[in-house]
C-alpha cells in the first residue's frame, strides 16, 4: 500500500509540474513559471501574480495591475499600455514596437536580440512579462 500511496505522489507531483509553463531569460535560466491555473511564480517558488479567464492579472496581494482585453494590454487605470499581434510583434501604447514573442519560444527585443525563452507560454502571457513587466 505504502509503495502505491508514493507512486501516486509520483505521478501527480509529475503532472502539476508538466503543466507548469516556463519563462526563461537568455541564459536559459528560470524566470518564472506560469501553472495551468494561471499563477504566476518567480524563481523562488512565490506567487507574484495570477491570470484569470477574463484576462485580469493581479498581484499577490489581489490588487488589479494589468488587464488583456483582446490583443490590447491596459493597466489598472484601464489606459493602454500596447498591444500584441497576431504574429507575436508586441507595441506600446505610441505604435512602437518592444519585441516579438516568436512561434519557437524565443522573445526577441526591438534590435532582434534574443532575451529570453517561453516555450509553450502563451504569446500574451510572455509579453506581459518581457515588454510590459505587470508580474
Amino acid at each position: 500500500m505504502k509503495h502505491i500511496f508514493l507512486w501516486m505522489m509520483l505521478l501527480l507531483g509529475s503532472c502539476a509540474m508538466a503543466s507548469a509553463q516556463t519563462i526563461r531569460n537568455s541564459n536559459n535560466s528560470t524566470l518564472a513559471t506560469i501553472s495551468s491555473s494561471g499563477e504566476v511564480r518567480n524563481n523562488s517558488g512565490s506567487l507574484v501574480a495570477r491570470i484569470n479567464s477574463n484576462g485580469d492579472v493581479r498581484d499577490s496581494n489581489n490588487h488589479l495591475v494589468a488587464r488583456l482585453d483582446g490583443n490590447t494590454v491596459r493597466n489598472s487605470n484601464n489606459s493602454t499600455l500596447g498591444t500584441i499581434q497576431s504574429d507575436g510583434t508586441v507595441r506600446n501604447s505610441n505604435n512602437s514596437v518592444l519585441g516579438r514573442v516568436c512561434a519557437d519560444g524565443t522573445v526577441r527585443n526591438s534590435n532582434n536580440s534574443v532575451i529570453g525563452y517561453a516555450k509553450d507560454v502563451p504569446v500574451r502571457y510572455a509579453a506581459l512579462y518581457f515588454f510590459f513587466k505587470v508580474f
